[in-house]
């Protein structure tokens, strides 16, 4: 295993050089990628609607293609799903990553072009990879396995003709691994694509307890659940006992700074080393690649086209895009994207904040709207209001205010999220109010259902019922009160919950 490590340490970093030159030449390399896109799909029902092969320059691209959402482009995505071809790239489109989000459906479909799989979502695994090796020459990792905690896989139920798949952009990843590839990683492929997930936790820890694993890829909500399994299955302290040679972290998905203090002491070494990535089932967009910052290097040569809406253009209706070139370290930014899957001029809801722009860093910094997505479960306010309404009107409440976050994961408690709630009319029976509340949720958001399942990530919600006028308060306290001023709904942090709770003690 050491020659192995050898080896593969020394071809990784033979990638660097790569990395370095559009490092030094980010605004030359995105703009050959935008013209090599265009061309590429100018005869597909997409580029021929928008006139891709008539466009030369990038303010042309900017007038002539609309910003779209995932429901602007959902019925040419739909037609895929169906076996169509060629509608928004040219290559044949089997795959589909699988995430929610969106306002139309329960989920959303993101096709994955074999361009995608090979040209950005494995070439970032293959540079994760490059940029470790790379900070940390004496590493072991290719003496073990990489325990990957990935998602589930199915076959696409729209059309069974279509022979078209989807799945959570991990499991879409596993399943499409080269045999070299699925060699060095662990758990076996029928359990890591398992979709019921108590009974996938309690596979992965029996399976992988007795493996020599060097280091762990995935989200931390999940990544936690399984570990303290082990750790029980053991009955030992720290996940260290089961495997000494632990080294890495590489998470990604949630923001890690809640967990970091609950995974040091479930891996109490002071070598262990994290590392975050940007990696959606859009694209792969973000590494980190320097030992002492959080701050991830954007990665511009994946076969994804940049640009991005400064905080003030947001809510236009026709918002102004900037390119690479154009932005501002400290600003933040919503990222539209044109990728190798066929997705143009995408918003993917995200918003990052340059650190550098030389070469080009991000930190992200949350989404175009409130949200909740401190265990992967990314809700939006939509489902929020969705679910709080049917609640009010089976238990006969009437709202005046609410807004909720998460109570983060804690050794030995799992999270949940946390709701204050201000009524006009009480609810006839509160218990029954949140078991509507939470129902509706898993209703309408797979990812929170997914989550909630059998309480092994997120247990059912807390509510606190406050006195009326407790918003009013709060607002006022803040210099939040008039028209412009709005509660939010929703936090990804506990900033607001326990600035209202303060106000009450």
């Amino acid at each position: 295993m050491e020659i192995i490590n050898s080896i593969l340490t020394w071809v990784m970093k033979k990638r660097i050089h790569d990395i370095e030159l559009f490092m030094k030449y980010p605004h030359e390399v995105q703009e050959e990628l935008r013209i090599s896109l265009l061309n590429r799909a100018a005869k597909t029902e997409y580029g021929l609607k928008y006139g891709f092969e008539s466009i030369t320059t990038r303010e042309e691209y900017q007038r002539n293609v609309p910003i779209v959402s995932y429901e602007d482009l959902f019925p040419y995505i739909e037609r895929l799903m169906k076996g169509r071809q060629n509608v928004l790239w040219p290559s044949e489109v089997r795959w589909f990553a699988k995430s929610s989000g969106t306002t139309n459906a329960r989920s959303k479909f993101i096709p994955v072009s074999p361009e995608a799989l090979e040209d950005c979502h494995y070439k970032g695994g293959k540079d994760l990879l490059s940029i470790y090796v790379n900070n940390y020459p004496d590493t072991k990792m290719f003496t073990g396995k990489n325990l990957v905690i990935g998602g589930s896989q199915q076959v696409n139920q729209f059309d069974k003709n279509a022979k078209s798949y989807y799945g959570d952009v991990s499991a879409v990843l596993i399943k499409n691994l080269p045999f070299w590839a699925q060699m060095v990683r662990t758990p076996s492929l029928d359990i890591a694509l398992m979709d019921e997930w108590e009974e996938k936790i309690e596979k992965m820890a029996h399976y992988t307890i007795d493996e020599n694993v060097t280091s762990i890829s995935g989200v931390p909500t999940w990544t936690i659940v399984l570990l303290e399994r082990i750790l029980e299955l053991r009955g030992v302290d720290s996940i260290l006992d089961v495997w000494p040679n632990l080294e890495a972290f590489i998470h990604g998905a949630v923001a890690f700074k809640p967990y970091r203090q609950l995974f040091k002491s479930l891996i109490p070494s002071e070598n262990m080393r994290y590392m975050e990535t940007y990696n959606a089932s859009e694209g792969f967009f973000g590494i980190q690649d320097l030992t002492d910052s959080t701050e991830m290097l954007l990665m511009l040569d994946y076969g994804i086209y940049y640009e991005f809406i400064p905080v003030e253009e947001w809510d236009n209706e026709n918002p102004k895009t900037l390119s690479l070139e154009e932005v501002e370290v400290g600003k933040n930014y919503a990222i539209i994207i044109s990728t190798n899957a066929g997705l143009w001029r995408y918003k993917i809801g995200d918003t990052v904040r340059f650190t550098s722009v030389d070469p080009y860093r991000i930190k992200i910094s949350g989404r175009t709207k409130h949200f909740i997505n401190a265990f992967g479960e990314e809700l939006i306010i939509e489902n929020a209001e969705e679910a709080i309404s049917a609640a009010c009107e089976r238990t006969m409440a009437e709202m005046e205010n609410f807004t909720a976050g998460p109570r983060y994961l804690q050794a030995g408690a799992k999270g949940c999220h946390e709701w204050v709630i201000e009524f006009n009319k009480h609810p006839d029976d509160l218990e029954r109010f949140k078991q509507i509340l939470d129902e509706k949720l898993r209703e309408i958001n797979s990812d929170y259902d997914a989550k909630r399942h059998k309480d092994m990530a997120l247990t059912a919600p807390i509510i606190h019922q406050v006195p009326k006028g407790t918003f009013y308060s709060w607002m006022k306290g803040r210099g939040k009160l008039g028209g412009q001023n709005k509660v939010p709904r929703l936090s990804n942090n506990r900033e607001y919950l326990d600035d209202l709770l303060g106000v009450l003690a």
